[in-house]
C-alpha cells in the first residue's frame, strides 16, 4: 500500500526558533526528537515571505509569478469575492493529485487562499477557520464540512484532535491518507501574540531573558515599509508591531510558548500514529509557510516588512524535517539549499505520481533522492523566492537580492551578501569590485530561472498582475500605470 502523508505547517516561523536548530532557550522536545528519527534540512527557505503565496507554492510546486499569488489574501475583502473562490481553481493541486491517486484527504488548519466556508477541489474533509488572519489562539469561529461554530479553546489542540480522528477513521477503513495540518500558530503578529491567555506552555518562559531574541536599532527599511504600507490602507491598519515587538518581551514569551504548543501537538499526532500502528507506514514532513524576522535587521516580521522587501535570512528561512522509520535514516542533516515548495514534488515523486502543471515548468525538485540516501544533491545547488519587487536566489555561499528598475519614483537597488563569511547578511557587497564576476553569474541564474518559471499574466516585473492582493500598488502602477490591479483569475 502507497505510504500515508502528513504535512504539518507552522503559520510564521524561521528554523532558528527550534531546538535542534540552535535556539538555546526553547522547549520543542517532540520536533527535536523528529530531527533525531528523519533528515533535518539546514538550508530550508521560502519561495515568498507571505503566508498565502508560500501555501500556494507548496500546494501547486509553482512560483508565485506562476501561480499569480504575490501577496496575502486579504480577507476584509471576502464579501466582494466570487462565490466559493479559491486562489488555485484551475491549477493542479497535491490534496487533487493524491485524491485522484486513491488518498483519502483533509485539511484540517489554517488555509488562507480563498473562501473557507466551501472547501478547496481535492480535499475530502475539511476543517478550517472562518478567515485566513490569526487574530487569536482561542475564541474562533471554525467552518467544517459545511457547518460553523464557534470555538472556545485553543485552535493547536482543536485541529491537533480533528487531525487525530481523521487518522483514526482512515486506519479502520485502511485506505492511505494526506493529511495538512497547518496549524494557525506561533504566528507571532498582533493581536493575536499580545493577548494575555495563559496556555499550558507559558510559565515556562515567564522568567526567560529572551536573548535569542535580538534587540537591534530600528532599520530605516522596516520605517520605509511602515509609512508605505499605512498610506495604502489609509491609515486604518496598525503596522506598528513590526518596529516594536523585539522589545515586548510579553510578545516574545508569547510567541515562544506558541512554538511550545505547536510541539505538543506534533508529539500528540507522532504518538497517534504509534498507536494506530502506522508509523512505518506513513512519511511525516514539518515546516513553516515563511520566515519571520525576529529583530534580525532591526524589524519583526516577513520579507515585505520592509521596504524595498528583503528575504534575509531570518524572514526567509524555515524548518524543514521529514522522517519515515525504515525507510528514511535517522539522525541526518542536509546543507542543500531546499525550498519548502519542493515538498510538492517531494511527496508525488514519493508515491510514484508525476509533477507536471500542464505546459507550465515545475520548479518544484524532489527530495527524494537525499532522502533515501540515493543522491547527495538534487541538481542546481541554489534555491529562488520573489517578493513582488524583489528576486533572490542563494546558493551555500552567496546571497543575491535583484530590484525591480522600472518604478521611477521609487529608486532601489539590489544587494549581494557572502553568507559564508558573513552569516548575518550585514555586508552589501554588490559596489565591491571583487564581486564582480559572481554577480554577474547570479544575476544570469536569476534571469534564467524567472525566464522559465514565469506566466505572462502573474509576471509583475513585466506588467502582469497578481491574484487578489498587493503589498506595493503604488510601486506597480508608478511602473504600468493607474489601471495596473488585481485580479481573482486570469481569463
Amino acid at each position: 500500500m502507497k505510504p500515508n502523508i502528513v504535512l504539518i505547517f507552522t503559520d510564521n516561523q524561521q528554523a532558528s526558533t527550534l531546538g535542534c536548530y540552535g535556539n538555546p532557550e526553547i522547549h520543542t522536545p517532540h520536533l527535536d526528537q523528529m530531527a533525531q528519527d528523519g533528515m533535518m534540512f539546514e538550508n530550508a527557505f521560502c519561495p515568498n515571505g507571505f503566508c498565502s503565496p508560500c501555501r500556494a507554492s507548496v500546494l501547486t510546486g509553482l512560483m508565485p509569478s506562476q501561480h499569480g499569488v504575490h501577496s496575502w489574501i486579504d480577507d476584509r475583502n471576502m464579501a466582494d469575492w466570487p462565490k466559493n473562490w479559491h486562489a488555485l481553481d484551475g491549477l493542479r493541486t497535491l490534496p487533487k493529485t493524491l485524491r485522484d491517486a486513491g488518498y483519502a484527504t483533509a485539511l484540517t488548519g489554517k488555509y488562507h487562499l480563498g473562501e473557507p466556508t466551501a472547501p478547496m477541489d481535492g480535499f475530502d474533509e475539511w476543517c478550517t477557520l472562518k478567515d485566513g488572519h490569526v487574530r487569536s489562539f482561542y475564541r474562533n469561529t471554525i467552518t467544517e464540512n459545511g457547518q460553523t461554530y464557534d470555538h472556545q479553546g485553543h485552535t493547536v489542540d482543536f485541529f491537533t484532535q480533528k487531525a487525530i480522528a481523521f487518522m483514526d477513521a482512515q486506519a479502520k477503513a485502511k485506505t492511505p491518507f494526506f493529511l495538512y495540518l497547518p496549524y494557525p500558530a506561533p504566528y507571532g503578529h498582533w493581536p493575536a501574540t499580545q493577548e494575555t491567555d495563559r496556555c499550558r506552555f507559558s510559565a515556562l518562559y515567564d522568567d526567560c531573558p529572551m536573548e535569542s531574541i535580538p534587540r537591534q536599532a530600528l532599520s530605516k527599511p522596516a520605517i520605509e515599509a511602515f509609512l508605505m504600507r499605512r498610506a495604502q490602507s489609509g491609515g486604518g491598519l496598525d503596522y506598528s508591531m513590526g518596529l516594536r515587538a523585539p522589545n515586548d518581551l510579553p510578545t516574545l514569551r508569547n510567541f515562544y510558548a506558541q512554538i511550545s504548543m505547536v510541539d505538543d501537538g506534533v508529539g500528540q499526532i507522532i504518538a497517534a500514529l504509534d498507536r494506530l500502528g502506522l508509523t512505518q507506514e506513513t512519511l511525516l514532513i514539518f515546516t513553516s509557510d515563511h520566515g519571520l524576522s525576529n529583530g534580525q535587521h532591526g524589524f519583526w516580521g516577513h520579507g515585505a516588512a520592509t521596504f524595498p522587501s528583503n528575504l534575509h535570512r531570518a524572514a526567509h528561512s524555515v524548518p524543514l524535517l521529514v522522517r519515515h522509520p525504515g525507510q528514511i535514516a535517522g539522525g541526518r542533516r542536509s546543507g542543500v539549499p531546499v525550498s519548502n515548495m519542493d515538498v510538492f514534488s517531494t511527496i508525488l515523486d514519493y508515491v510514484g505520481l508525476p509533477n507536471d502543471q500542464g505546459d507550465m515548468a515545475v520548479p518544484s525538485r524532489s527530495l527524494t533522492p537525499l532522502l533515501t540516501d540515493r543522491a547527495e544533491d538534487i541538481g542546481q545547488d541554489a534555491v529562488f523566492s520573489e517578493q513582488e519587487e524583489t528576486r533572490v536566489v542563494r546558493t551555500r555561499k552567496w546571497a543575491y537580492f535583484k530590484r525591480f528598475q522600472g518604478a521611477k519614483d521609487y529608486p532601489i537597488g539590489p544587494e549581494l551578501f557572502d553568507v559564508e563569511n558573513d552569516p548575518a547578511e550585514t555586508r552589501n557587497l554588490v559596489d565591491d569590485p571583487a564581486c564582480a564576476k559572481v554577480l554577474a553569474v547570479l544575476d544570469d541564474m536569476l534571469t534564467q530561472f524567472f525566464d522559465q518559471h514565469t506566466r505572462p499574466e502573474a509576471d509583475l516585473w513585466r506588467g502582469g498582475v497578481p491574484v487578489q492582493n498587493t503589498e506595493r500598488r503604488a510601486f506597480w502602477q508608478n511602473a504600468w500605470g493607474d489601471d495596473w490591479q488585481p485580479v481573482y483569475r486570469y481569463d
